[in-house]
């Protein structure tokens, strides 16, 4: 499934999201996949993706296959990556609750953006989506361009 769509959305007390219509069937009666989405700029903002395991373990095995697995770099990414995602399941209200250490890892408050993003679903931090949104469009012209023309 492609995820696709932008939703404002609120985590209740316990953390708890409830994931937008849009994308139960593909999420619920599964288990899923919370992850620390890896950022390449260190001022990008973080946040938090929701993955089908399948294509979460098809990612993560992708990144780490051109890389010797004794290297440094290799065992840096594979513990982000398994140290920084956690199982979970939606409830019968169609809710997901986010670790504690996911919340703090995407500055995740109340408020926050829910986005598909292709092969995974993301979980924003409002005010950081919306200020990392506008630079990111102002970026548009210029990144099209880049691509060239084809015929």
């Amino acid at each position: 499934m492609t995820f696709r769509g932008t939703f404002e959305h609120s985590l209740d007390g316990k953390h708890r999201l409830t994931v937008p219509a849009k994308f139960r069937e593909a999420l619920a009666g599964k288990p899923i996949v919370l992850a620390a989405s890896p950022e390449l700029d260190a001022d990008s903002p973080r946040c938090v993706a929701i993955w089908l395991p399948e294509d979460y373990e098809r990612y993560v095995d992708r990144t780490l296959s051109t890389l010797n697995p004794a290297s440094p770099t290799a065992r840096a990414l594979e513990r982000f990556f398994f140290n920084s995602s956690a199982e979970a399941e939606l409830d019968s209200a169609n809710r997901v609750m986010i670790p504690s250490n996911l919340m703090r890892y995407g500055s995740l408050e109340k408020d926050v953006i829910v986005t598909g993003s292709g092969r995974c679903v993301e979980v924003w931090d409002r005010a950081r989506f919306d200020s990392y949104q506008e630079g990111f469009l102002a970026q548009i012209p210029d990144l099209t361009a880049s691509l060239g023309q084809s015929a």
